[in-house]
């Protein structure tokens, strides 16, 4: 039950925060929103206010703000009456100017990093940051090798800045082998080593010879503003080489999870973080809920049907065209793309059934 709970709370507060974010500026742009509704299915309550309809529904996934005429639907037309265009009253999406629209669809996005930083700066603030510092070198490995040593500060891996430890497990556990070039710092000097990566059959992947987790440091009051940048960038950079390793192949439908896997790993969390206080499990799930935020914000800034970065896509197009595609078209890719999406769905939500049950 407290897993429930928990995934409940995390998984809404980023959905709240994300359509917050495109009623938000839909209502500063003049723009009528119908209803704005927290999750799927049947309605569990509602309310009606300032003309939006602001409901809960049953099952705790996804959420929606919808906007007057955003569709581009017209009134049925009886036989044999003419073709017209809609009328369109002041407050609908389609009357509003480009900036506005895509203002109001990008806000969504921005809401979740914008969430993401704020829980970034209550954890730095309470556990510190895990600075790129390196506490042990594995004896005969190939850091040691390079003459990496504990103390020294990584500085940059090949053309990456590296801000926090974890960015060196990251690219350490996503490394194909490849030769890294490490930037470091010790003792005030800057130098420069070349590390090739050892691949082990133990844990099925390649080594470079470090600890996996770097110490957490508490920094200056003014320094938690710059690191929870950090936290924020680095989700941001991390669910990018994911999503990019996902469509070169170099990751598996294990690797994938919908909602039954991300209650899971709340569940797992919970758990391991239960024993040491209930403060350790509240960061442990602002921590989830900060990186499933920053996952929601690039996911839907994608350019494909469906999401925030497909509707971009049309406005875009209208920028350069000087004129809108035809809704009807629009409104048709979106289904199309609100299909597959819901296909993919049914898949990883199979996918995370059978992993429970193997």
């Amino acid at each position: 039950m407290a897993t429930f709970i928990s995934f409940i709370i995390i998984f809404g507060l980023i959905v709240l925060a994300h359509e917050l974010g495109h009623y938000l500026l839909g209502k500063k742009n003049g723009i009528t929103v119908t209803e704005f509704f927290i999750g799927m299915g049947p309605t569990l309550f509602s309310f009606t206010k300032g003309g939006t309809k602001f409901s809960l529904k049953l099952f705790p996934i996804g959420g929606a703000c919808l906007f007057e005429g955003e569709t581009g639907n017209s009134p049925a037309k009886e036989e044999g009456e003419e073709e017209k265009a809609p009328e369109l009253s002041e407050g609908s999406f389609l009357k509003a100017s480009v900036g506005a629209r895509f203002s109001t669809i990008f806000a969504g996005p921005v809401f979740n990093f914008i969430l993401a930083y704020l829980i970034g700066l209550i954890i730095i603030g309470n556990t510190g940051i895990d600075l790129p510092i390196i506490e042990t070198v594995t004896p005969g490995g190939q850091a040691e090798a390079a003459g990496l040593r504990p103390g020294d500060v990584v500085k940059r891996i090949n053309n990456e800045k590296i801000d926090v430890y974890r960015q060196i497990f990251f690219i350490s556990y996503t490394s194909r082998g490849e030769t890294l070039k490490v930037t470091y710092e010790r003792d005030g000097i800057t130098d420069t080593v070349i590390i090739n990566p050892a691949y082990s059959e133990e844990l099925g992947r390649y080594l470079i010879g470090v600890n996996a987790y770097g110490e957490y440091t508490k920094t200056g009051a003014l320094s938690v503003f710059r690191n929870a940048y950090y936290e924020v960038k680095f989700g941001m950079t991390s669910t990018l080489k994911s999503l990019r390793m996902l469509v070169q192949g170099q990751l598996t439908k294990d690797d994938v999870a919908g909602p039954v896997g991300m209650a899971t790993i709340v569940g797992e969390t919970f758990e391991a973080a239960r024993p040491h206080g209930i403060s350790v499990v509240l960061l442990s799930m602002l921590n989830i809920a900060m990186i499933l935020s920053v996952n929601l914000g690039i996911i839907n800034l994608l350019p494909l049907p469906a999401l925030d970065g497909g509707r971009l896509v049309f406005i875009l197009l209208e920028m350069i065209r000087g004129k809108p595609v035809a809704p009807e078209k629009e409104g048709l890719v979106h289904l199309a793309g609100m299909i597959a999406l819901m296909v993919l769905m049914v898949f990883i939500l199979f996918n995370d059934i059978s992993r429970l049950f193997s």
